[in-house]
């Protein structure tokens, strides 16, 4: 019982730490350093601070034994464990990791009211969710071959999936916002009320969902063991 409420407590805190992590990278580099928003030079510190920024994600989540703060992340790797697990997962991990961000909203328009609004849908609703679709996609299956097939080091593969996440997320910026993190993105929506439209559910929750469920499909078709390997198990 324990171990689950310290994960809860941990999904809470992870999400909220993460939404106020991309706020505080921007005042720091656009009010604080004095970058304008067209600055190439102020857009690649920005992108080397948020490196950073995964990287400290990626060891709490390691210090707290699996902490997260993307519903994707842990539906990813429910999928492929037991039927409690997804349960635990759908049922109270996710609800948690959305009111996480959605506290840390409320407190981040509180502290500093002109800040933004979050990622906005700026294309049409089948071209948003074709875009955050591919974008979960490529991300979940990179990170389901960091996790078993590629070998190194933590600081490797969190490198590669920090790169990789970076790359994916410039390039639906100017669509969807590029969030792949459904928690987030409901955080700033409620805030605007927006939370409960089609556009919304559609794009930031059902593609992504069903983008995670496939890509981890994929992954465990194209890496299905050989019959030797299965031969190997068996005996």
């Amino acid at each position: 019982m324990g171990a689950i409420v310290n994960m809860l407590v941990s999904d809470i805190i992870m999400s909220f730490m993460w939404v106020w992590s991309s706020v505080l990278i921007k005042i720091f580099v656009h009010k604080v350093m004095g970058f304008s928003h067209h600055d190439t030079t102020g857009e690649l510190f920005r992108y080397s601070i948020s490196i950073v920024n995964m990287f400290l994600f990626a060891y709490l989540a390691k210090v707290t034994n699996g902490g997260a703060y993307n519903p994707l992340t842990v539906l990813s790797s429910a999928i492929s464990g037991s039927f409690s697990k997804f349960l635990f997962t759908v049922g109270a991990r996710i609800p948690f990791q959305v009111f996480g961000s959605i506290m840390a909203v409320r407190l981040i328009l509180l502290t500093f009211p002109g800040i933004g609004r979050g990622p906005k849908l700026t294309v049409s609703l089948h071209q948003g969710a074709l875009t955050e679709g591919l974008l979960t996609f490529t991300i979940v299956l990179i990170s389901h071959g960091l996790s078993t097939k590629i070998p190194g080091s933590f600081y490797t593969k969190t490198w590669i999936s920090s790169v990789s996440k970076l790359a994916l997320h410039i390039l639906g910026a100017d669509l969807t916002g590029g969030a792949m993190n459904p928690a987030s993105v409901m955080g700033w929506a409620y805030a605007r009320g927006d939370h409960i439209t089609k556009e919304h559910l559609l794009v930031y929750w059902l593609a992504p969902i069903q983008a995670t469920l496939l890509a981890a499909w994929v992954f465990r078709y194209l890496v299905r063991p050989s019959k030797q390997d299965r031969e190997k198990k068996t005996n």
